[in-house]
């Protein structure tokens, strides 16, 4: 019974934490004349990332490397094709044209990278770690450099919030989102172990999808609120940071062993990453059909590592 009230408390600060965290950080860009998509790539995407960070970080000290490794893939897959998915299901995504060119082609670089890094001696070690964190540092540097050069002026009807309001509401919301993300990959995994499902399949699914429902609620949050470049801008950036600041500080801390099945599963996330970079290549925007095909090309994808664990 335990197992299962923390997964419902855990929704409740999910979807709270998620709803305040937006209202903070849609406030902080339009006061500081940043574009709502910076935000996304950068403050709501590292906040979004939390759980991910701690499930990740603690599986590598803890030598449950397959959990470290899979949690990272099968959450960015997740990413991509549940969480935009249903956003486009919902509301039409635009994509912005610098993201397009930029952010979203880096994003399957670092996939491409990890498979690389990972395929070599089977295993992403303290130097890979390394690798990894250097380059989350210059792409953090270039979003900075970004948002400094951009100037967005605020609507005529907005209405500034205090910032000491802005500021807890980014606060709280983070700590909800944080500790609600926590409590429901705790329920969740206890109930899957209980089934006797493998370290690998838990992490590639319920821990996986555990760790981004921050994303997803974040993201569709931001999309009924039409902050469509938040939202879309929370995927790409999360995945990004997952990938070169969750993997490359829990590589650096101690090697993590890169298995087959994660060579495959790397090379989903980068085949799955083409095809929503090729929907929203022309219009820059992925609509709803696009979006119902992903999640059931997601569906189908989850019936396939069940099947191969």
């Amino acid at each position: 019974m335990l197992k299962y009230i923390l997964l419902i408390v855990g929704f409740i600060l999910l979807i709270k934490g998620a709803d305040m965290f937006v209202d903070g950080s849609s406030a902080a860009a339009k006061m500081l004349k940043v574009s709502p998509l910076i935000i996304g790539m950068t403050i709501v995407a590292m906040g979004t990332s939390l759980p991910e960070t701690s499930v990740s970080i603690s599986a590598a000290i803890a030598g449950k490397n397959e959990l470290a490794i899979s949690n990272v893939v099968g959450s960015n897959i997740f990413n991509l094709m549940v969480v935009c998915g249903m956003c486009a299901v919902m509301c039409p995504l635009k994509i912005d044209g610098v993201s397009l060119k930029r952010d979203f082609p880096f994003s399957i670089a670092i996939a491409g990278l990890l498979m690389l890094l990972g395929g070599f001696g089977s295993s992403v070690g303290h130097i890979d770690g390394i690798i990894l964190l250097v380059l989350f540092a210059g792409f953090l540097a270039i979003m900075i450099h970004t948002a400094r050069k951009q100037n967005v002026e605020p609507e005529e009807e907005y209405k500034a919030m205090p910032v000491w309001k802005l500021i807890v509401f980014i606060i709280v919301g983070i700590a909800a989102i944080a500790i609600g993300g926590k409590m429901v990959v705790s329920g969740a995994s206890d109930i899957a172990a209980a089934f006797g499902m493998s370290d690998n399949l838990i992490g590639m699914t319920i821990v996986a999808c555990g760790t981004s429902l921050p994303e997803l609620v974040t993201s569709i949050v931001a999309a009924r609120k039409n902050e469509v470049d938040m939202a879309l801008g929370n995927v790409i950036g999360s995945n990004i940071f997952n990938i070169l600041f969750v993997l490359g500080t829990a590589s650096a801390i101690c090697p993590v062993a890169f298995t087959t099945e994660n060579l495959i599963d790397s090379a989903v996330l980068i085949l799955m990453s083409g095809l929503v970079l090729l929907f929203c290549f022309r219009k820059k925007l992925v609509v709803r059909w696009q979006g119902a095909a992903m999640l059931l090309l997601y569906a189908g994808y989850v019936a396939y590592i069940i099947n191969r664990n």
